[in-house]
């Protein structure tokens, strides 16, 4: 059991992790003023250091709302019924990444959406089938053939000459 206090610290702490970790890849590119302006670094320092001292003032405003005795950070944010809520949707959504590495984007697509349509909306086969073939199809013709961005491809992709 999670309260909302412990939820947002530990959402606060990640973005800050994140927002150092610009500010580090930044430094690489140089923050200064150079001949033609500021350097390639400084736009992305900026805003990782915005992002950390945000997420620093909300630990700090979410330590002091709890010491004071607000009875909202008290309240349980992820219990179990609601772990199962959120697992239920990053569950297929790791996996829809794992696949689309493995076995291709359009694959994983397909198998994706008739997944989730399917076994957890309940809906019928033929409009969850239409549905994943149908984007994987809008897909491909759209950013395959009219934009030209490659996406990545399985064997089964390979194998039928996409």
């Amino acid at each position: 059991m999670i309260t909302r206090f412990w939820a947002e610290c530990a959402m606060a702490l990640t973005t800050m992790i994140f927002g150092l970790g610009i500010v580090w890849g930044a430094l690489d590119f140089g923050i200064g003023w150079d001949s033609s302006g500021p350097q390639p670094g400084a736009f992305p320092f900026y805003t990782g250091m915005l992002v950390a001292l945000a997420s620093l003032g909300t630990i700090v405003v979410t330590t002091a709302r709890r010491f004071a005795g607000n009875d909202l950070l008290g309240e349980i944010f992820l219990d179990a019924e609601r772990a199962r809520r959120v697992a239920s949707f990053i569950l297929p959504v790791i996996g829809f990444v794992v696949l689309s590495a493995t076995l291709g984007m359009y694959v994983a697509t397909v198998l994706y959406l008739v997944f989730t349509m399917r076994f957890q909306g309940g809906y019928g086969w033929l409009p969850t089938l239409a549905t994943g073939f149908g984007a994987a199809l809008a897909f491909y013709f759209a950013l395959e053939k009219f934009f030209q961005i490659g996406l990545l491809k399985g064997p089964l992709e390979r194998f039928l000459g996409f």
